[in-house]
């Protein structure tokens, strides 16, 4: 813990170093926004959760780098967004989360709606709008300043607008940017920034006629005016009396050979005109890393001071340090690291938290059999109350397979991962033989307590059941591809979905997840783990894993999810079938309609229960390239535009004769961590 001394020094340094970053990144400019519906629709659950994905697949497209991007869902939501031709990659990505995260909460019941921000814009409806150059509703904004000269300002702006829109509309990316100089009456020179951008759906020429427009309602409006800007749903310009644009990135710096001193650049010397800006400037620049110095200095000699030169003190004597809260639990803090973990006696609010056993002991009071939620392979599941909140408190058995090793590698994987269908690990246990993992709790417990209990899994209607397969989805493809890891989780099934109060579904349990190099594309083991029926054939049989594992197992849940039927169930030898090939057979008899649960059949869109059913079967197919990969799936469940391949036969049993408990290495993995020494095949 800190002392109090320390923790004010600390909080000094954190507000300093705060407040010179709030400077740097800055958040995107909001500027206007619509709420709207245009038809007699109710906006119900149903309809937000196809929006919610939807969104979500628009913001996983910003984060690769798409400028512009439009798609629709199978219930008829469209959706779009576009940023500035000028930004970065990251700007752009920035600008669209808090696009999705603002328009959402500004408009949370209505069924289109679009918003405006400097450097991105957002736009969604239940009617289809891709393609039309619409101009209505028109935003505008304009700077109180007049120009002196408004006749020959007016006739500038123009004439610099109209050649941007004369440019733009034959580029691909629908954009054009330029600055002009003007000298007006009494000789003085001005310049003026334009910019012209379309949406990408609509053509040329029907950018060139937006823009038109929009560039008469802005001259009738703002022509005594110094700088103005209008935007609509597929078009906007704008004109300054300033610079706008985000500056391209520098090009990349020539490293000079060692032996070579680096060339000083003269200093210039000051004119008339650029004297005191280029003092300024580098007064500016000096001053900015000046202060990043020494803030870096102050947390340097802070973090000697209180954590190293102090560390023998500290070894001496405890009894000074004052508790951040008399009544919070004695913490420390873990500090992960791919090869393992390091506890430490400073609670550092950046880190997962560890707990006394004593702590645990007091939550689950003495693990009492009342307190008790279930049984995994892991161990027992017990409910506890640490600090006035509900926990989920697992406990590895001394009895478990799985052992130390897989109680690290949940801890190490999970702390680094955060998500919305993940389920969150908030601290864990080491003492003794008690090895301890904290979860958040979850109020509903596991899918398949309400999936294949016959009186629970009436509460899963159609609705629901879509709810749980699209946030699996989204948590395997953050998993896959969009964490700054790439885990595969090699364990997916019904009992490691977790369900919140409001039953919205969180992956758990990483014990058994493996983590893979960016280039990595499958690894190999001897040690198989996870649970037969959800299995790939490849990973059963011949101990290869990859992300398309994880899409088979995926295929099985969301079969389950649509019958009601247990997987498992099926691998009884008078049978002699499992739940593939009984799905296979009613799929190629016409049958796929008896596949649905019989609680739900009555009330679900049919057509959409069998397209569900169709995009599992393409999740199971027997090899795994055939198999789609998550953000495919996603777009496939989101978007009913998409056109759905024929699958292929999926394999009809899945099983292993020898299973070992040791693993050899016949390859060798860099950038991932395999504990069982997984041999790897890697690309590039």
């Amino acid at each position: 813990m800190f002392s109090l001394h320390s923790s004010k020094d600390f909080l000094l340094i954190l507000f300093s170093v705060c407040a010179l970053s709030s400077s740097i990144n800055s958040q995107p400019t909001y500027n206007y926004h619509f709420c709207f519906d245009q038809s007699n629709e109710t906006f119900n659950a149903y309809y937000q959760s196809n929006l919610t994905v939807l969104l979500e697949f628009l913001s996983s497209k910003a984060s690769q780098n798409y400028s512009f991007y439009n798609e629709s869902s199978n219930i008829g939501i469209y959706a779009l967004f576009l940023c500035r031709g000028d930004v970065s990659n990251s700007t752009c990505q920035t600008c669209v989360s808090y696009a999705i995260r603002d328009i959402t909460t500004r408009c949370p019941s209505n069924k289109s709606a679009i918003i405006w921000y400097d450097q991105c814009m957002l736009r969604y409806s239940d009617l289809n709008f891709f393609g039309q150059a619409q101009t209505s509703p028109l935003f505008l904004m304009y700077n109180t300043q007049n120009t002196t000269s408004p006749d020959q300002a007016n006739l500038f702006a123009r004439s610099q607008l109209s050649s941007l829109i004369e440019g733009a509309n034959k580029t691909d990316m629908l954009f054009s940017t330029a600055e002009q100089k003007l000298t007006i009456d009494g000789g003085t020179s001005v310049t003026g920034y334009g910019l012209v951008q379309c949406t990408r759906d609509i053509d040329g020429g029907s950018c060139g006629e937006c823009l038109s427009v929009l560039l008469e309602t802005g001259q009738k409006c703002c022509e005594s005016k110094i700088g103005w800007r209008i935007s609509g749903p597929n078009c906007f310009l704008r004109y300054e009396a300033y610079s706008f644009t985000e500056p391209p990135p520098p090009p990349p710096q020539l490293q000079l050979p060692p032996s070579q001193p680096v060339p000083v650049a003269p200093q210039p010397l000051p004119d008339d005109n650029g004297g005191k800006k280029t003092t300024k400037t580098v007064i500016i620049a000096i001053s900015t890393i000046a202060s990043i110095a020494v803030v870096a200095a102050l947390f340097g000699f802070w973090f000697y001071k209180y954590s190293g030169g102090r560390k023998h003190e500290e070894e001496r004597d405890t009894s000074q340090e004052i508790p951040l809260q008399s009544n919070f639990p004695r913490l420390r803090s873990i500090q992960l690291t791919d090869s393992g973990m390091h506890v430490r006696n400073v609670d550092d609010s950046g880190e997962m938290l560890y707990f006394d056993l004593s702590t645990i002991l007091t939550a689950t009071n003495n693990f009492s059999e009342v307190n008790k939620l279930g049984e995994g392979g892991f161990g027992p599941v017990y409910k506890g109350l640490i600090n006035g909140k509900e926990t989920a408190i697992k406990r590895l058995s001394m009895k478990s397979k799985q052992g130390l090793e897989e109680f690290k590698n949940e801890v190490i994987l999970i702390a680094k991962l955060q998500h919305n269908s993940l389920v969150r690990l908030l601290g864990c246990c080491s003492e003794g033989d008690e090895q301890i993992l904290v979860y958040e709790y979850m109020a509903n417990t596991s899918l398949d307590a309400f999936l294949f209990d016959p009186k629970k899994c009436k509460e899963l209607d159609w609705a629901k059941r879509i709810n749980i397969v699209n946030g699996i989805a989204k948590g395997l493809q953050y998993l896959h591809e969009d964490s700054r890891l790439k885990i595969i989780h090699r364990d997916m099934k019904a009992s490691n979905v977790l369900l919140d109060d409001e039953m919205n579904p969180k992956i758990s349990d990483f014990g058994t997840a493996r983590m893979f190099g960016r280039n990595q594309i499958e690894a190999n083991t001897i040690r198989i783990v996870g649970t037969y029926g959800y299995m790939a054939p490849e990973y059963a049989m011949e101990g290869l894993f990859s992300i398309k594992s994880d899409v088979y197992s995926f295929g099985i849940l969301m079969l389950e999810i649509i019958s009601g039927k247990r997987n498992s169930g099926f691998y009884h030898p008078e049978r002699a079938q499992s739940l593939p090939s009984y799905v296979w057979r009613l799929w190629n008899e016409g049958k796929g309609v008896e596949l649905i649960d019989q609680t739900i059949v009555d009330t679900c869109p049919i057509s959409e229960a069998l397209r569900l059913i169709h995009i599992a079967l393409l999740c199971i197919q027997e090899d795994p390239n055939d198999r789609p990969t998550m953000s495919r799936v996603l777009l496939m469940l989101a978007s009913k535009s998409i056109n759905l391949p024929q699958p292929l036969a999926p394999p009809f049993s899945v099983g292993r004769l020898i299973l070992s408990d040791q693993s050899t290495t016949t390859g060798t993995g860099t950038g991932f961590v395999i504990s069982d020494q997984s041999s790897t095949s890697a690309s590039g």
